[in-house]
């Protein structure tokens, strides 16, 4: 029996790196989305195969084997293994699985690609052994596997791969969903310039261990910016959303984990229409969002494109993880 699943991609609307601090920040779930199918073994090997990666691989226990260059092989597949082991592990069977993997999100880009990846496979794997996995356990185990590719991440991708919509995250606390009445026209532009999100959130941290009173007030103040964005969300006020992305987007460059491509999309968007504008994820390279009305969205994307950047129109995705067995 082959089981599948797909979780979603996201955009962080509002709040990145404040958020791994406590700090509320807003998400949304996007359009772009992973797919895992999973097939169990009769022995106790974990194969997984990539076709976005073109990497393959057999874990037998803690001993891996590729066919191709075997270290990037394996680290670049070792986060899957860990959500599929610690799935198999809720179930007292001894038994493989074979994982395959394909993804609409372009990885290490700041749209939640990687988290994605570990929720469709714990859901995938969780079904194929006959368990009930809940929600919170998927979006559980995930998160341990995140802890491979991020180090300490906040939970917030996993999170929003897992229950889709839009939401309103604290580490440590939880999230709440948000209604919104409007479907948000939003472009990504894509520097395609790749980043470490472990180096950048590093890098935030040393930051404020040496300036704590200046970086602690900027921490705080996106944090606030994200609690109004929610407020700005719930009474469908999109320009006040847009002030509030650029004002976001400013403090994030302050504390250094802008780009100058990155800045110049940025000012693009906004001189081609965008109600806001503003890097989203770690930031360092990878992705931009840009807020518009529908009007505007393919001149927002046009300029984009014109400068340089990558651009992918999306919209927002109601859909959390799900599974089907065919």
């Amino acid at each position: 029996m082959k089981v599948y699943a797909s979780a979603p991609g996201k955009v962080i609307l509002c709040g990145e790196h404040a958020v791994v601090f406590s700090e509320p920040a807003i998400v949304m779930a996007i359009n772009r989305r992973a797919f895992v199918c999973a097939e169990l073994r009769n022995d106790n090997t974990i194969h997984i195969s990539s076709k976005d990666l073109n990497l393959s691989g057999d874990f037998t226990g803690r001993r891996f084997k590729s066919e191709a260059d075997e270290s990037e092989a394996a680290v670049r597949l070792r986060p899957i293994w860990v959500a599929a082991r610690k799935t198999l592990e809720l179930s007292n069977k001894n038994l493989g699985v074979n994982v395959f993997i394909h993804s609409e999100i372009p990885p290490s880009i700041g749209l939640g690609s990687s988290a994605a990846v570990a929720v469709a496979t714990v859901a995938a794997v969780g079904r194929a052994i006959g368990l009930r996995v809940s929600r919170e356990e998927i979006c559980s185990v995930a998160h341990e596997a995140e802890k491979i590719v991020h180090g300490q991440p906040s939970g917030i991708d996993t999170s929003i791969s897992t229950y889709g919509g839009v939401i309103a995250f604290r580490r440590n606390e939880g999230f709440v969903r948000l209604k919104t009445h409007v479907n948000l026209s939003v472009v990504i532009g894509n520097t395609k310039i790749e980043r470490s999100t472990g180096d950048l959130v590093r890098h935030v941290y040393q930051l404020r261990e040496l300036y704590p009173n200046v970086i602690n007030p900027l921490i705080h103040a996106i944090g606030h910016i994200s609690v109004m964005a929610a407020e700005a969300l719930r009474r469908d006020n999109l320009s006040q959303l847009g002030d509030l992305m650029n004002i976001n987007h400013g403090l994030l460059v302050a504390l250094g984990v802008s780009h100058e491509k990155l800045d110049q999309l940025v000012a693009v968007a906004r001189r081609a229409g965008a109600l806001g504008a503003k890097l989203t994820g770690a930031g360092g390279g990878g992705c931009m969002i840009a807020l518009t009305t529908p009007g505007k969205t393919k001149l927002v994307a046009a300029a984009l494109s014109r400068a340089g950047g990558d651009p992918l129109i999306i919209r927002g995705s109601a859909g959390g993880v799900r599974t089907w067995v065919a």
